[in-house]
């Protein structure tokens, strides 16, 4: 199994040269991104001819602080993803921990942090520095309870600690954030997603907020156009379509069930409390993603667990999934 495969999702690229022979187009099934998209109206308009605006950068904040219930310190980045290649230059707080599973860009966000299991959160945060989680988490679904990790936030900061939560996910799972209940001076850094949820991610937006000391660097560092006038026009308008959100949390649930209904007429049994992605596990895990490969379906095989597999939602597609199951017996 090609390594590319196995490193991120989405690599249909990769695929596409090692199953030459798969039927085209490709369903990828190896991101966790919403596959109905949230519609920018008609009429919203994006001046690609001049510099993005300020005015329009502190609408776009405006409208995620509303969207996420949090008023204290907010950042725009160009996708969470390189909010996290940034945590090494930010001087948190050491020793560095990581809280695996986890996404490989976790790990490598932190060199030489320790990996540690989610039950040794409480412990590892009573020792002080910086433990680095998912929550929701990827890849098996995972979610703690956000004044859980409040208080293992207050725990760390007393002893000059900061909690970092990779919120990628939290969109898709009402009351799941912790920037709601945070005070601003608690040692919290949150990155947050905008292409997961709004299906967007080619729009290449994201957020860092909590701490505002970790909050003002970042900035610092992005300067004054830290993200694309097409990023601060989409999520500006996307934030305050309150009522579109509430909608497709409701349509990510019902398709979540469907999801696990066709992989346990397989004989697999999905996991997770996030609805854009579902976790299997099983020996037969690696030979079905062969399978679904060269049926020009990409789903996200683990490289370290070759018994896991994990599945993104097929949205309207969901037909040629379960051909495809039903193909491989």
């Amino acid at each position: 199994m090609s390594r590319d495969l196995t490193f991120h999702g989405g690599r249909i690229e990769a695929a596409a040269r090692l199953y030459p022979d798969a039927p085209r187009p490709w369903l990828d099934l190896s991101t966790g991104i919403n596959p109905y998209a949230w519609t920018p109206p008609a009429g919203l308009a994006v001046d690609q001819h001049r510099l993005p605006s300020g005015e329009a950068l502190a609408g776009l904040l405006a409208a995620a602080k509303a969207a996420f219930g949090f008023a204290g310190a907010l950042a725009a980045v160009p996708g969470s993803e390189l909010a996290l290649r940034m945590l090494a230059t930010l001087d948190l707080p050491r020793p560095w921990h990581v809280v695996t599973p986890c996404y490989r860009t976790h790990r490598d966000a932190l060199p030489g942090a320790e990996v540690i299991a989610a039950e040794r959160i409480g412990e590892v945060a009573a020792g002080g520095g910086t433990v680095l989680l998912a929550n929701p988490n990827n890849p098996d679904g995972r979610l703690i309870a956000p004044d859980v990790l409040l208080s293992v936030a207050r725990t760390l900061g007393a002893r000059g600690g900061m909690l970092i939560v990779d919120e990628a996910f939290a969109d898709a799972v009402a009351g799941t954030s912790v920037l709601p209940l945070l005070r601003a001076d608690d040692p919290v850094v949150v990155l947050r997603s905008f292409g997961k949820f709004y299906g967007l991610a080619g729009v290449r937006l994201g957020f860092v907020g909590g701490s505002r000391s970790v909050v003002a660097r970042v900035a610092a560092l992005l300067g004054d156009w830290p993200v694309s006038a097409t990023a601060l026009a989409y999520g500006a308008a996307a934030y305050r379509d309150v009522a579109w959100a509430e909608r497709m949390r409701l349509r990510l649930v019902a398709e979540a069930v469907k999801l696990d209904a066709l992989l346990a007429g397989k004989g697999m049994i999905a996991r997770g409390a996030c609805p854009l992605f579902r976790l299997v596990e099983g020996e037969g895990a690696g030979a079905m993603f062969e399978r679904l490969a060269a049926a020009g379906i990409l789903t996200r095989p683990f490289e370290e667990r070759p018994d896991r597999l994990r599945f993104g939602l097929p949205g309207a597609e969901i037909d040629r999934l379960q051909a495809a199951l039903a193909d491989n017996g």
